[in-house]
């Protein structure tokens, strides 16, 4: 028999524990009123995450899982995560820290945000410079992805590419191929990230005084942000004015007419120039601008310079004349021919000048005129007359157009 005492002991530990549990439900439920706190004012206590953070952080995670991915060999999925990571942040590969800590794992680490976006080329090629140098003691530019009976372009040596690599570029400096070139595969961007291709083409834009790419980070940074006049393409300047025509027969009306016209400047590199004053739209004229052996009969050749004035305002100056026909030198070489065909007495070039804008997207993208004289020299006495025109609204400023023809072939290399 059970005796009082067990049974009182019973009863007060089960008050005890039902106690227990009224006091722990009160605890569960959200207090009402000053005295307690509510699940969102603890939330507010902690720290506020702003949605451009959280969506970059998004972004970041969905890219280095992409890499993870394409490590792997998972090629399709890599390029999901890579197109989803891009949807939130366009420019998270310059924002990602390739670099690796010094106790990485075998899954290549941790990757953290950078705190700028403008070392991420130079961190992602140093990155992959040094997988390529771990993953074999005699590492290859890239690896065919199937076996293939033929020999792999990964055999060739890197001397053979990179002279490649300057067929891509070619005497036109296309260096937007060159760009398409690097997202082939990491080698590929690995070559074309090569300092003396850069400093190749920065020594045909701006001469060989070109030796230190200070203030610049890079050659490629020098190349891409020093203001320069572009060759994949013309400058096309459009104006147009009303002028009033002739009375009718009776005198009731005057007949007006709306005169439209372009200008063409297309720039090499070798520092020549094509400038071209014609009615013909642009769809007719800028394929045959493609060479210095162009047809058009008011086409003035010359040659131009870049130059960079105290107040960093880049400005491009130009010399233009028509050019000497071959027949006619010929004719004046020929002492028995000059008497019939007497040399003009004068000679007239155009001197034209422009200030290149910079800054925003479309940099380099826009010539504002500054200076437009003729400059007419008599062979007989060697005097040099100068007539300025006044840069009023017929004046229009050009624009750039791309022409890919321009660019579709290469002749030489760089």
């Amino acid at each position: 028999m059970m005796s009082n005492d067990d049974g009182s002991e019973e009863q007060n530990v089960a008050v005890h524990l039902q106690a227990f549990r009224v006091q722990w439900m009160s605890d569960l439920k959200p207090s009402s009123g000053s005295g307690g706190t509510s699940d969102k004012a603890l939330r507010a206590k902690g720290p506020k995450r702003t949605p451009e953070v959280t969506k970059e952080e998004r972004a970041t995670e969905l890219f280095m899982r992409a890499v993870h991915e394409e490590q792997n060999g998972s090629f399709y999925e890599a390029i999901k995560f890579y197109r989803m990571a891009m949807q939130l942040v366009p420019d998270i590969e310059f924002k990602v820290n390739y670099s690796h800590p010094s106790d990485a794992d075998a899954d290549g680490g941790k990757y953290s945000l950078m705190d700028g976006g403008s070392d991420g080329v130079d961190d992602l090629h140093a990155y992959l410079e040094q997988k390529l140098t771990l993953e074999s003691a005699f590492p290859k530019i890239c690896n065919p992805e199937l076996d293939l009976t033929r020999v792999h372009i990964s055999a060739l040596p890197s001397e053979i590419l990179m002279y490649i690599f300057r067929w891509v570029v070619s005497s036109d400096l296309d260096m937007r191929a060159l760009e398409q070139l690097s997202l082939v595969c990491r080698g590929f961007y690995i070559c074309a990230r090569e300092p003396e291709l850069w400093h190749s083409a920065c020594v045909r834009v701006w001469g060989r005084n070109c030796t230190n790419f200070v203030p610049f980070r890079s050659w490629r940074d020098m190349f891409l942000r020093r203001p320069r006049v572009r060759f994949d393409g013309v400058y096309i300047s459009r104006t147009s004015y009303m002028r009033e025509g002739e009375k009718s027969l009776d005198g009731f009306y005057r007949a007006v007419h709306q005169v439209e016209y372009y200008r063409y400047l297309r720039f090499f590199p070798d520092g020549q120039v094509i400038m071209l004053t014609t009615p013909e739209d642009p769809l007719a004229v800028v394929h045959r601008l493609r060479s210095m052996n162009t047809r058009f009969e008011s086409a003035m050749f010359g040659h131009y310079r870049l130059s960079q004035e105290t107040d960093d305002q880049t400005k491009v100056f130009a010399v233009v004349g028509k050019k000497k026909d071959e027949k006619q030198a010929e004719i004046q070489s020929n002492p028995f021919c000059r008497r019939r065909n007497p040399q003009p007495e004068s000679e007239r070039t155009f001197h034209v000048g422009f200030h290149l804008p910079t800054g925003g997207r479309n940099s380099f993208n826009k010539l504002v005129w500054l200076h437009h004289s003729c400059h007419i020299t008599y062979r007989l006495t060697g005097e040099t007359v100068v007539t300025a025109f006044d840069l009023d609204s017929m004046y229009t400023p050009f624009h750039f157009a791309r022409v890919k023809s321009y660019t579709a072939s290469s002749k030489q290399p760089l």
